[in-house]
């Protein structure tokens, strides 16, 4: 017995930038620049990948650190408010 998969429907495509916003802008991931480091982060509290940000390894990395760092320190939430 075959089962048949439906389909959902057409994949949505998801617009990534092409170049590293920490590359373009000449600057690196700091814990305390807190207004960058808020556009790589969900609502929900969640780090964005670096697939879907658009980052180069090196940044996504620090970035990662940064982050962690700001968290760590009270400048981030963990998690997302409702």
């Amino acid at each position: 017995m075959a089962s048949k998969t439906k389909s959902k429907g057409p994949r949505r495509k998801i617009t990534v930038p092409k170049n590293c916003f920490y590359c373009k802008e000449e600057k690196t991931p700091w814990y305390s620049d807190v207004a960058s480091l808020q556009k790589f982060v969900t609502e929900r509290g969640k780090i964005i990948g670096k697939t879907r940000s658009g980052l180069c390894a090196k940044h996504q990395r620090r970035l990662t650190s940064a982050i962690k760092h700001a968290r760590h320190l009270a400048l981030l939430p963990f998690v997302g408010g409702n």
